[in-house]
Order: structure tokens, then sequence, then C-alpha cells
């Protein structure tokens, strides 16, 4: 007689990847961050905390970001860390202490130029702990 308790599959992730395609003009990544708020309104509930986006970096890493209306907050995991010092240049930042970045909301536009080329996929987060703050959606420029 079989006692071990049946296996329940893990429930399919709520948020799934989307391909990154580069963003090369101020223009184009006007439209996504337009493009990214439609999405974030119609798939997150105003309820939620700790919304953002996931950038999975193609050469290795993932940085979650969340804007508020004065920041850029970037949670740069340890794997990600390689690209610190394009952030600094992009943005033109000094390196935190740690690995959350927090960021003037002004330099939106120049982080995600200075990202594009660098990103192999998003994915729509909610729930990640981006130092306590409080989300504000939608994301400003």
């Amino acid at each position: 007689m079989n006692t071990e308790a049946p296996k329940v599959a893990a429930p399919a992730p709520r948020f799934r990847p989307r391909p990154w395609t580069a963003l090369l003009t101020v223009q184009d990544v006007e439209i996504w961050i337009d493009e990214h708020n439609r999405s974030l309104m119609e798939h997150i509930g105003p309820q939620e905390t700790g919304v953002g986006v996931c950038f999975t970096l193609a050469g290795g890493g993932d940085i979650y970001m969340q804007t508020t209306a004065d920041a850029v907050i970037l949670d740069v995991e340890a794997d990600a860390q390689w690209v610190a010092p394009l952030i600094m240049a992009a943005t033109g930042s000094a390196m935190p202490a740690g690995q959350v970045w927090i960021l003037p909301d002004d330099k939106l536009v120049q982080l995600i130029v200075g990202l594009s080329s660098l990103v192999a996929s998003t994915t729509l987060v909610a729930g990640h702990n981006f130092t306590g703050r409080v989300n504000k959606l939608p994301l400003r420029r």
C-alpha cells in the first residue's frame, strides 16, 4: 500500500517573462513605459504592494525596479552587480552601500536606455520587498 501523500503540482506563475526588444530611442522608452503602465493597471490590484518589473539580464542576474512618486528603486541582485558601472554612468548616481539603489524619478528614461541592450526579458512582479517602501502606480517619467 502506498502511504505517500499525493504530490500537488505547484501553481503556474502569475506573471510570465516577456522577451525584450532593445529600446534605441527616448521615444521607444516612453512607449514602453506607457505599455508597461497599462499592463500594471490591468493585471495588478490597487491593494497590492511590492509592484514593479524584473529585468532579467542576458549576461546573468535580475534587477527589480519599482517607481514611486519621487524615486526609482532598484533591487540589484548579487548576480547582477556587474551592471553597477552602467547604472552609475547612465544615471550619474553613486553606488549604494548595499544592493538597493534609490534614484531620482527623472532618471528613469536614462536608466532604461542604458540597460536596454543588456536585458533578455521582463516580468511583472507583485509582493517584492522594495525596502519596505509603498508602491505607486503607474511608472513615472
